[in-house]
């Protein structure tokens, strides 16, 4: 279930999480930060579980390749040859 709410920023960098969706959340408890672009996703991090691994190197080679690109780093492969390069990754 998605739920959306609306706080606010202090002076200081802090944000407030409401109540309601603090629920499951303890106090202390470390949180993963994610921003894209205006974009900012809060995920916990306690345990480290192969999933939020796995989140967390997506979208480090997600920056990384969005870099590239940015840069012209990047190659063009027809459709009939993709699946080929992609064997090579």
């Amino acid at each position: 279930m998605v739920e959306v709410d609306i706080t606010r920023l202090s002076s200081k960098g802090q944000v407030v999480i409401p109540l309601e969706m603090r629920k499951g959340f303890k106090e202390g408890e470390k949180l993963m930060i994610i921003k894209f672009h205006d974009k900012i996703i809060l995920k916990k991090a306690s345990g480290m579980d192969k999933q939020f691994k796995d989140d967390f190197e997506f979208a480090r080679r997600t920056e990384e390749a969005r870099k590239r690109i940015e840069d012209g780093e990047y190659i063009s492969i027809d459709s009939e040859n993709i699946y080929e390069e992609m064997m090579k990754w």
